[in-house]
């Protein structure tokens, strides 16, 4: 079912912005509450402050299927402190307060479902939030989804597969605003070494039937990934080595100072990041 896309959420701006500097954006995903609601609000803002364009807030899920071992901890860890969806979106309104950044709400569809789907859209965009991304919803079981969240001008934002035929990937892009989300590679998240020699073909495949712009996920960890995908894609999304630093900094002990650790290094590596994005090897030319 064909729904009209919003043009004016934040997510849109930051890509056109982007889009006008010939810049590859970076979209930085974290798991909330991990190790404290408090630490994911410091680690927002120092990832903001040192460029990620877009934030991807992952609820904690018990069973997070698409997730390999490093996000699946920082679910373990964010349940075990207690965190909960609705303390999310209201940690979403608390860095509203002092940060426009564009935020993207990344959960499993059963939280949603628990917490209702009209009361979830309507506080979540209440609060900030700028787009919701379901990993295990699918385009034709998302009617009402769709609906609801338009309502409430938030993006929507699905999956692409190296699996999804043509047909398939028109019909996620056609379900998608704010941007098209393409998986790198089959399997579960991860930091890898090297980026899919198939990568190219498939976001040849996505540019052949949306205008969305398309960020890359699954496996991007290094500068090294951002400046090839700079000619390719509109954006990297980031996430497994951005968790492993936080767990590396505070999963033994988080104290205070342990979390100010943690976001010394998220805003050390997401300046890399975005160093790589603005001056790499593929940086896109801009039409005069």
């Amino acid at each position: 079912m064909p729904l009209a896309t919003s043009n004016s959420t934040r997510i849109s701006k930051r890509f056109a912005a982007l889009r006008e500097s010939g810049e590859l954006g970076i979209v930085a995903y974290i798991t909330a509450g991990d190790p404290t609601l408090d630490a994911t609000h410091k680690f927002v803002l120092a990832l903001a402050d040192a460029g990620a364009d877009v934030i991807e807030l992952g609820i904690p899920f018990s069973d997070p299927l698409a997730d390999g071992p490093t996000i699946q901890r920082a679910s373990e860890r964010a349940l075990k402190a207690g965190t909960t969806l609705a303390q999310v979106i209201d940690l979403v309104r608390e860095i509203r307060k002092s940060s426009e950044v564009p935020m993207v709400l990344f959960s499993y569809y059963n939280p949603v479902l628990q917490l209702g789907l009209e009361k979830f859209a309507s506080t979540a965009a209440t609060a900030g939030a700028d787009g919701v991304l379901i990993t295990d919803l699918t385009p034709e079981e998302a009617d009402d989804y769709r609906q609801v969240l338009a309502a409430h001008h938030l993006d929507t934002i699905f999956l692409g597969a190296p699996t999804s035929t043509d047909d398939r990937l028109a019909k996620i892009a056609t379900a998608s605003s704010g941007f098209l989300y393409l998986i790198s590679r089959t399997g579960v998240t991860g930091a890898k070494d090297a980026l899919p020699d198939d990568l190219p073909a498939l976001l040849r495949r996505a540019r052949n039937v949306t205008q969305l712009p398309i960020a890359v996920g699954f496996g991007i960890s290094l500068p090294g990934h951002v400046s090839v995908l700079g000619g390719l894609a509109d954006a990297a999304v980031v996430g497994s080595s951005l968790v492993s630093e936080i767990e590396k900094a505070t999963a033994a002990n988080p104290t205070p100072a342990a979390i100010d650790a943690a976001a010394t290094g998220l805003a050390v590596r997401m300046r890399s990041l975005k160093e790589a994005a603005r001056h790499g090897l593929s940086r896109r030319e801009v039409a005069p």
